[in-house]
């Protein structure tokens, strides 16, 4: 048998994953007081849940602050991966402490399809996988459809898994765009129900599919956003 780019033969674990035995040890020793300290500094409440779907699934977050990625990574016991950027990796602790906790680089620069097909590989391991689909922080109280992309879609529908949207209220707060200090501010995130892949045409996804799906992702996370922003005390609830 021969051995591919990101995986091995005979069993061995893939080195995209690098989730051995120890690896997974080592992962719910961190986890469990990183969590604890997530959930403390920030009264983390977590609605949904039971949402979460068996299997790989990719969950699209509102991302609105740094510890965002922290709160969706302590939602569930069960490693997330996420996409991390490459030069972080040139600290060994703290390269080592990314991969335990589900990280894995990407060069910055890179084409978005190698960044995509990463984000492929990693569910085809069968492995839950973190993307927001703004790309990167953004600011408002509301959405922007066109600050919403088509990764989350495109990936989802190329490998055939759900994608879940959570909506993070009060993270803004807690750490807001240019703060580096945290604030002990009430976090609330809202996973909503799964949103499952266009089905293909003639073995591709049309164009016009994916389209559709992140508008649908959009409208899904729209009305999330603003229910987590409410019971995180952003903003009043609707009269």
């Amino acid at each position: 048998m021969s051995q591919s780019k990101y995986g091995t033969q005979d069993g061995e674990i893939d080195e995209r994953s690098g989730h051995t035995l120890w690896g997974r040890i080592t992962y719910r020793i961190m986890w469990i007081p990183f969590a604890v300290v997530v959930r403390l500094l920030f009264r983390l409440k977590v609605h949904g849940k039971e949402n979460i779907p068996e299997g790989p699934y990719i969950l699209s977050a509102v991302h609105r602050s740094f510890i965002d990625t922290p709160v969706v990574g302590t939602m569930r016991s069960q490693r997330l991966r996420f996409m991390g950027k490459e030069s972080l990796w040139r600290s060994k602790p703290l390269g080592a402490f990314l991969t335990v906790m589900g990280g894995f680089p990407v060069e910055r620069g890179s084409a978005d399809r190698t960044a995509l097909r990463a984000a492929e590989d990693v569910l085809r391991l069968g492995e839950p996988l973190v993307m927001f689909p703004e790309g990167t922080r953004q600011e408002g109280d509301r959405l922007n459809r066109e600050q919403v992309l088509d990764g989350p879609s495109f990936v989802a529908a190329r490998v055939g898994v759900p994608i879940v949207p959570v909506g993070i209220g009060g993270s803004a707060r807690a750490l807001p765009v240019g703060a580096k200090i945290p604030r002990p501010r009430r976090v609330v995130a809202v996973i909503g129900n799964p949103i499952m892949p266009p089905e293909k045409v003639d073995g591709r996804v049309p164009r016009r599919a994916v389209k559709e799906l992140t508008d649908t992702l959009y409208a899904e996370l729209s009305d999330l956003y603003i229910e987590a922003r409410v019971l995180a005390g952003d903003e009043p609830a609707p009269t």
